[in-house]
């Protein structure tokens, strides 16, 4: 099961950082939340994994699939899958390359999905939404239809509005306020 307290506690430990950093998006910050330490460590794999399932289950039927933008988006896919499959649920897992593969077919996409398939986007960390809306552009282009977003992270900068301005659902299990730190002003 979900546990929001222990998930914050393991990112509170593992991922979040402070000091002088400048992120995907170039924008500056004051902290940096590492989400991949916390993905790629077993109680917090299984951590997402079950809360971005439970999300996932309240919704009704599941999509056919879940990923994103590698690197960051690969071991919150595989978590959700494992928890999925450990359930007898059956979801599947893709991946989207920063760049075309250079050989073979040259695919953007990796996994078992295809034109009109339903799919959710996973994200580390959200601050402006670019790494996912860049996954989404090359889901759309293969034909395959986003139906939301969720991330483990709202750093409370953008991203939830450019995804909404888009008219994608987004969510997160956690957000920056959780770990006490303030929003930057809009």
């Amino acid at each position: 099961m979900y546990n929001k307290d222990e998930l914050l506690n393991i990112v509170r430990e593992k991922s979040l950082k402070f000091g002088d950093f400048t992120l995907a998006s170039g924008k500056k910050a004051k902290y940096y939340l590492d989400g991949k330490q916390t993905t790629l460590d077993s109680r917090g794999a299984t951590l997402v994994g079950e809360g971005i399932l439970e999300m996932l289950l309240a919704d009704g039927a599941l999509p056919k699939a879940v990923g994103g933008m590698s690197i960051g988006a690969d071991p919150i896919a595989a978590a959700v899958i494992t928890v999925a499959g450990l359930r007898g649920l059956d979801l599947k897992a893709f991946l989207v390359r920063k760049e075309s593969k250079g050989h073979g077919t040259n695919k953007y996409i990796e996994g078992p999905v295809a034109a009109g398939d339903e799919v959710v986007v996973v994200e580390d960390v959200v601050t402006t939404g670019g790494s996912s809306l860049i996954a989404i552009e090359r889901l759309e282009a293969a034909g395959i239809k986003v139906a939301g977003v969720i991330a483990i992270i709202d750093r409370m900068e953008g991203g939830a509005q450019a995804f909404a301005d888009r008219g994608y659902r987004f969510r997160s299990l956690l957000t920056i306020k959780d770990f006490g730190i303030d929003p930057p002003e809009a």
